[in-house]
């Protein structure tokens, strides 16, 4: 099987042309190929499948464990390997787990539009949103002390998430960005980035500060990431892009 591989702040992904010949994977075998020791390593695959009449191509998304949901850096990293292919320009419409997606290219940045948000939960001091994957949202201090895969575990195995799952996220405020520690579901740790996460951490910083910005820059480990956004009311956002690099790292054949 030919692949590429590709990353988008640290969140690295093998893409595959599934457009030709039909790609199936069990969910053994895509743990297999995520395996940093004994597969390519990866925290996802994205097969990307044939154009229809509403969309320029489909982004069929897996996580590390054969599960399957939305990925933000993820779809920036499809756009990168769409127009590489040759199946989109400058702009995009394409299809995923959880709808429809607008994509465009910005410089050297890809961004996605996300779905629009009207639901946070409060627990607590911390913060649930789905932004086409579930992430729990905890502001603390110093993101850099935290222990996030032993915090991140625990919230994720908890009662209220044992079952379906969360991404949790862990948030400190500076001047000008706020920095961002995730601990996945499906890869079951730590990543360097997740799109989903940062959309949902820009969403309720605006909540919990009551501001009407319209950019948050957060920093993560894997590098630098924006969210562009409206708010329209008080749990109420629209016109959400996420926005950072995509990168073609190598090619091969496994």
């Amino acid at each position: 099987m030919k692949f590429y591989k590709y990353q988008g702040t640290g969140n690295d992904f093998i893409m595959i042309d599934g457009r030709v010949e039909k790609i199936t994977l069990s969910a053994s075998e895509i743990i297999q190929l995520c395996d940093r020791r004994f597969g390519i390593g990866a925290d996802g695959i994205i097969i990307i499948l044939k154009e229809n009449e509403e969309s320029d191509f489909e982004m069929d998304y897996y996580n590390a464990d054969g599960s399957q949901s939305f990925c933000g850096n993820g779809s920036r990293c499809a756009q990168a390997f769409a127009q590489y292919l040759g199946i989109i320009k400058e702009e995009s419409i394409f299809l995923a787990i959880d709808g429809m997606h607008e994509g465009k290219v910005l410089g050297e940045e890809y961004a996605t539009r996300m779905g629009d948000v009207s639901e946070i939960r409060h627990i607590g001091d911390d913060y649930f949103i789905n932004t086409g994957s579930p992430h729990y949202i905890q502001y603390v201090q110093d993101v850099d002390t935290v222990d996030v895969f032993k915090e991140g575990k625990a919230i994720r195995n908890s009662e209220a998430y044992k079952i379906e799952g969360t991404n949790v996220n862990f948030v400190s405020i500076h001047d000008d960005f706020l920095k961002v520690r995730t601990y996945e579901r499906g890869v079951e740790g730590e990543t360097l980035s997740c799109g989903t996460g940062i959309t949902a951490v820009a969403i309720s910083f605006l909540h919990r500060q009551n501001l009407n910005q319209t950019s948050v820059a957060i920093k993560t480990k894997g590098g630098n990431l924006s969210i562009q956004l409206e708010r329209k009311g008080d749990v109420d956002f629209k016109n959400i892009w996420l926005l950072g690099p995509a990168q073609q790292v190598f090619e091969g054949v496994i």
